[in-house]
């Protein structure tokens, strides 16, 4: 991986990791499209930029989080709790979820069928109540967690998964979109730590700058995209983002049935 594409990958973290469109997804088709796809560190890179993405939050949303402080352990409590399901299911399946990042097709697939469920969603549920995202009840919490295990199959979409779950159980798309965007703390904290801590020993000295500069990368991208994202959710909803999942997904099974195969090893 050189610098550059280092730079694209992690333009299309930061666009793409709070948008229920697929981080992951994305940068897989990325890195095929880049010739990049057989290289084992893209898939290392992939986990370990979404840090960069993680402090965007904090930095968004910060005096939100400093609020939460003084109301003790209750609110940290709740995330653990909306990321248990995902962590363990997560670690439980890790090989599989490794073998799965390979797919292409399953990407494609999943932006397809997710979008249609996008739309779908946003219709039915699309007007819920707005609720203080860092305040809700114990059974909402657990509920959305168990629908963000869906993100472990590339191109659902952790942001997607956990939005649908919110505004199905009654939440305003603000409301799930700010949840989402807090249980991103412990969810990709929890696996960048781990893939972190597994490759630390194999890192090489021209792996380290890539890392550095895409997480730089992705914590400027991603806090544009978190600001713009909250602005147009209010407005226009999640129809069109729908639209695109399913004009991409069908883009890509398209180009894979007529022949190609594009596949990370």
């Amino acid at each position: 991986m050189e610098i550059w594409q280092a730079i694209i990958l992690a333009i299309i973290e930061g666009l793409t990791e709070y948008l229920p469109v697929s981080s992951t997804g994305h940068i897989i088709l990325g890195s095929a499209a880049m010739g990049i796809h057989e290289d084992p560190f893209v898939k290392d890179f992939t986990v370990i930029v979404q840090f960069g993405a993680i402090l965007s939050v904090v930095v968004a949303y910060r005096e939100r989080l400093q609020n939460a402080l003084k109301l003790g352990a209750t609110p940290w409590l709740k995330l653990g709790l909306g990321f248990l399901p995902a962590g363990v299911i997560g670690f439980l399946l890790k090989d599989h979820v490794d073998a799965w990042l390979g797919s292409v097709e399953v990407v494609g697939w999943s932006l397809l069928l997710g979008g249609v469920l996008l739309i779908f969603v946003d219709r039915l549920w699309g007007r819920g109540r707005a609720q203080d995202a860092l305040n809700l009840p114990y059974s909402k919490v657990v509920a959305i967690g168990l629908t963000q295990c869906l993100a472990l199959v590339p191109g659902v979409s952790r942001s997607g998964a956990s939005i649908v779950g919110g505004m199905a159980l009654g939440l305003s798309r603000s409301t799930a979109a700010d949840f989402s965007f807090f249980l991103a703390l412990p969810t990709l904290g929890a696996a960048t730590l781990y893939k972190s801590i597994k490759i630390a020993p194999s890192i090489t000295e021209d792996q380290i700058l890539p890392l550095l500069i895409g997480n730089v990368i992705s914590f400027i991208v991603g806090l544009l995209a978190i600001r713009v994202f909250i602005r147009f959710i209010a407005q226009r909803g999640f129809f069109w983002f729908g639209v695109y999942r399913i004009l991409i997904g069908s883009a890509i099974l398209l180009i894979l049935a007529s022949g190609h195969t594009l596949k990370m090893q």
